[in-house]
């Protein structure tokens, strides 16, 4: 079956789904914002250091096994999902026809190419799952279109916060960024998913083997577990999601112009209220922040 229909079928079963409750969906508590929040960083660190050590020629697969080596020196026993790395053309997915192409290749990084990393690992029990787009050089379509999610970052708290259901923030988000040139790359992913929720496991302290890859082994054995056991589909905002919006979201909108991609992911606290980011001292907003001062 072609992943666009498989993707299609997958949203739609989530909208059925997702107007059972889970036990995700609650008001944070001030302890679980902080160990998210603790995660979180070290999420980010992981990414911005591996930033540094990236050159010209470098494949994803050595990004990746940097990541990895980073999270494993600073504790890390457990994920969501092993890291990804995506690098020029490839973090745009034209042209994925099944999911095993999402993973790390052989590609190599070109100078005046962007990249993608994403990290999800666990830190005390709490998630932190995040995305971060980079370049070697300076990248006009990068800075453009990190420009564009930084505004639409400052606007989705409102939407959250809002009488607007998860499925009409998807699918204005979606217009939006057609309406203004770029292409929805989310809308690619397993269940075309602009985010998904995050919330505290409880695992044993151990460490699980890392299986030969496949969709399903790159989402970690306590991860998918986690993640089945807390009812998958309501966790997911998909095109169809038909549930509440209330509690912790990791939020990664995805867009492509041209042959780039660029994203961010962070955490979004959605109360019965209000809605605001974990954490405004996050990477992408301090090191693009000045292009939206410039406009």
């Amino acid at each position: 079956m072609p992943i666009e229909r498989r993707k299609g079928l997958l949203s739609k079963l989530s909208s059925k789904i997702s107007k059972y409750t889970s036990k995700s969906i609650h008001t944070p508590t001030q302890e679980e914002k902080e160990g998210f929040l603790k995660a979180q960083r070290l999420a980010y660190q992981c990414v911005t250091e591996t930033e540094k050590e990236i050159r010209e020629g470098w494949t994803e697969i050595q990004a990746v096994k940097r990541m990895e080596t980073f999270l494993r020196d600073h504790g890390v026993k457990a994920f969501l999902h092993r890291p990804f790395a995506w690098f020029g053309e490839h973090a745009r997915f034209d042209g994925y026809k099944r999911f095993t192409q999402f993973h790390p290749s052989k590609r190599r990084l070109q100078a005046d190419e962007s990249f993608i990393l994403d990290v999800s690992p666990v830190v005390d029990g709490y998630i932190g799952d995040i995305g971060y787009s980079s370049s070697l050089n300076k990248n006009t379509e990068l800075d453009n279109g990190m420009r564009y999610l930084l505004k639409l970052r400052a606007e989705l708290p409102k939407l959250f916060s809002s009488s607007m259901s998860s499925s009409e923030i998807w699918h204005k988000i979606d217009q939006d960024a057609k309406q203004n040139g770029f292409d929805n790359v989310h809308s690619l992913y397993p269940f075309a998913v602009l985010g998904h929720r995050v919330y505290k496991v409880h695992l044993p302290n151990i460490s699980f083997p890392i299986l030969p890859v496949s969709f399903a082994s790159w989402f970690s054995l306590q991860g998918s577990f986690e993640f089945l056991s807390h009812k998958v589909l309501p966790e997911l905002l998909t095109p169809d999601h038909e549930g509440e919006k209330t509690g912790l979201w990791a939020i990664e909108p995805h867009l492509g112009r041209g042959k780039t991609g660029f994203k961010f992911e962070e955490i979004l606290v959605v109360e019965k209220d209000k809605a605001y980011w974990l954490d405004e001292q996050v990477p992408h907003v301090q090191k693009y922040g000045k292009l939206l001062e410039a406009v």
